[in-house]
């Protein structure tokens, strides 16, 4: 019994000893594939950094970030793929009431949509904020968003912003509020996109009656860009119009939609408020009454009129 007794003892104490030996071989065995897995790794993490920068072309266009200006031209390139796919309408507004291009003599570089004060205005593509400012003689509150396909949105005229600088958005995410602010006389989106500080027509991208993209991609060429711009405002732009609405340089003052359902039933007529125009001689003057001006226009009877601003009269 005694003999049986040491020998397991003698037996434990051996196994005992051993298992640290064992821990150790298991370890070395391990050590090659973890080298192995820590290349695997080194690998995966170059190809994800491969595939943001890929997908991020905005990183090879843009030397600087800067938080100020709204926007400065720098090189471009001759032609450019813009990746389209993400994209979400900044407002579900179909009402174009500007075109890009030539207005009283000056360069409209954006398009005008009409909404109202307190529309919710969302970002068109994912991206990084540049720009949370206010510039009362222009675009008043706006935002400025540098997006991963090349591309610089900008909305101006909102009333509030709600956003702030360096802030990571994703498309359709809120943004701001539409509004009124800076250099406008009625509430609407001034919607802008540049690449490389140079302003291209929207147009040539989104069909906002239709509330969608053209295509998937758009290739600027500086060969056939300016052709291809009035071909889009002809074809998705307000009708009958070639952006010489607006006395000032960022901003819609004539309500004037494109053809859509809401206006299949009649023809909105629109008067342009003269210096010492009231409310009173204008609905005199237009054949129509008061009340009728504000509910047309969503306006107050005191409210204070000014001179260039519309008035739809029917």
């Amino acid at each position: 019994m005694i003999k049986n007794l040491k020998t397991i003892i003698a037996a434990a104490l051996i196994a005992l000893s051993a298992l640290p030996v064992q821990g150790q071989d298991l370890l070395a065995r391990q050590a090659p594939i973890d080298r192995k897995m820590k290349a695997v790794d080194s690998v995966a993490l170059s190809r994800l950094i491969q595939i943001e920068q890929w997908e991020s072309p905005a990183a090879d266009l843009y030397e600087d970030w800067d938080t100020h200006y709204a926007h400065r031209e720098t090189v471009l390139p001759d032609t450019f793929r813009i990746d389209l796919r993400g994209f979400c309408m900044p407002t579900p507004s179909r009402v174009l009431t500007s075109n890009f291009g030539p207005r009283w003599g000056r360069q409209h570089k954006g398009l005008d949509l009409k909404v109202y004060v307190g529309d919710t205005i969302r970002a068109a593509f994912s991206g990084k904020v540049r720009v949370v400012r206010y510039d009362r003689g222009g675009y008043g509150k706006f935002v400025v968003i540098r997006h991963h396909n090349g591309l610089e949105t900008i909305y101006g005229h909102l009333s509030k912003q709600l956003v702030e600088t360096d802030q990571e958005v994703r498309a359709g995410e809120p943004i701001g509020l539409g509004g009124n602010t800076g250099r406008s006389t009625g509430s609407h989106l001034h919607f802008e996109t540049r690449l490389c500080g140079m302003a291209l027509n929207p147009a040539l991208m989104f069909d906002f009656r239709n509330q969608d993209v053209v295509a998937d991609f758009y290739t600027f060429k500086k060969s056939t860009y300016n052709r291809e711009s009035a071909q889009a405002t002809r074809l998705r732009g307000v009708n009958g119009l070639s952006g010489t609405i607006d006395s000032d340089d960022d901003s819609d003052e004539l309500a004037l939609a494109a053809p859509s359902a809401d206006f299949a039933a009649a023809k909105t007529q629109y008067h342009k408020v003269a210096k010492g125009e009231t409310l009173y001689s204008i609905a005199r003057k237009r054949h129509t009454t008061v009340d009728a001006l504000c509910k047309l226009n969503r306006i107050g009877k005191n409210i204070r009129l000014k001179v260039g601003q519309i008035l739809k009269y029917n």
